[in-house]
C-alpha cells in the first residue's frame, strides 16, 4: 500500500487557511490527554471565503471513556458513532465528529457496510492537528483504506473508465444515506478535482483484496438511512442547535426554505422525527 499511504500523505499535509488549523487545535484542546488527530473535510476544502460557512471536521480521541466526563455520552459515541458537536472559533462555526483511533480504522475499511466515513475520506481531506507522530501515521493509515473501499464496493464495470467508476460509486453511496443535496451532486465531487481522482485510481485499485465483495447497496441502503435516523435523534440530545442545523443544511442544498418554530426547539428529537419523512416525502431530502 506505500504508493498508495504516499498519495494520502501528500494531500493530508497540504497547507489549509491558518484558521482552520487554529481551529483545529482549539477543538483537541477541548479533550486533553484523549485528543489524537483532526481532520479537515467537505466541500469548504474547495473554499476560500470561509466566513458564513459550517467548516467540517472529525475529532479522532484514543478511547472514548477517556473523552467524555459522561459515562451515556461515551456510550452514545461507541453505539451510534459518531457524536457530533457544533463548535464556533475565531469568528468561524464548525462542527466535529468523534471516533475513537480503532472506529476511524474500522469505519474506513471494508469490515462495515456504513459508507458515511469511507464515502467521505475517499475524497480530499486535511490533517490539520497531530499530537504525535505516531497519531499522524495512524491516521494516515486509517483514510488510506477509504479509498479501495470505496470502489471495491461499487464494484468494476467492464469498460467502465476509472473516473466513472469513482463517479458511479460515490452516487451509491449518496443513495445512502438521507441527503439534501441536489442530483447530480456525487458527480461533481469527481468533476471539481478529475485529476486527483485519475492519480488516485491505479493506486487505489491495486489495494483491492481479490475476495472482496461488491454489491449489497439494497441492504446498506435500509440500514443507511436507518442509521441516518437514528443519528439525527441522537444529534437532538448532543448537539445544541440541532435543529436549526438540520434546517440550513437542506435549505442550502435543497433549495427549500424550512423555517423552525419555537416548539421546535423546545422539543428537537420530536421536531427532527416529524420533519425528516415530510421532507423524504416532498423530495427535499432523499
Amino acid at each position: 500500500m506505500s504508493d498508495l499511504i504516499d498519495l494520502v500523505r501528500a494531500e493530508l499535509s497540504t497547507p489549509v487557511d491558518p484558521r482552520v488549523a487554529a481551529m483545529a487545535q482549539a477543538i483537541a484542546a477541548q479533550y486533553p490527554g484523549s485528543a489524537r488527530a483532526v481532520l479537515f473535510y467537505g466541500s469548504c476544502l474547495r473554499e476560500s471565503e470561509l466566513d458564513g460557512l459550517m467548516l467540517d471536521f472529525y475529532l479522532i480521541v484514543s478511547d472514548y471513556g477517556d473523552a467524555y466526563p459522561k459515562r451515556w455520552m461515551a456510550v452514545a459515541n461507541r453505539l451510534i458513532p459518531p457524536n457530533v458537536f457544533p463548535f464556533q472559533h475565531d469568528g468561524l462555526i464548525a462542527k466535529y465528529a468523534v471516533l475513537s483511533e480503532a472506529d476511524f480504522l474500522r469505519l474506513n475499511s471494508a469490515e462495515t457496510r456504513n459508507v458515511s466515513v469511507w464515502a467521505r475520506f475517499a475524497q480530499p481531506s486535511r490533517l490539520v492537528w497531530a499530537v504525535d507522530d505516531t497519531a499522524r501515521d495512524r491516521a494516515i493509515a486509517s483514510v488510506a483504506h477509504a479509498a479501495p473501499t470505496l470502489l471495491a464496493a461499487a464494484g468494476p464495470v467492464v469498460g467502465e473508465t476509472p473516473l466513472d467508476w469513482w463517479r458511479r460509486a460515490f452516487t451509491l453511496t449518496y443513495s445512502v444515506e438521507l441527503r439534501a443535496e441536489r442530483s447530480g451532486r456525487a458527480q461533481s465531487v469527481v468533476d471539481a478535482d478529475a485529476e486527483r481522482y485519475q492519480r488516485f485510481s491505479a493506486p487505489a485499485i491495486a489495494e483491492i483484496a481479490p475476495d472482496a465483495s461488491a454489491g449489497g447497496w439494497s441492504r446498506r441502503r435500509l440500514e443507511g438511512k436507518g442509521l441516518s435516523i437514528l443519528r439525527l435523534a441522537k444529534a437532538s440530545l448532543t448537539y445544541a442547535g440541532g435543529i436549526d442545523y438540520l434546517a440550513w443544511k437542506i435549505n442550502r442544498h435543497a433549495g427549500t426554505k424550512i423555517e423552525i418554530k419555537p416548539w421546535q426547539r423546545r422539543w428537537p428529537l420530536v421536531a427532527a422525527l416529524t420533519l425528516v419523512p415530510r421532507l423524504m416525502k416532498s423530495g427535499a431530502i432523499r
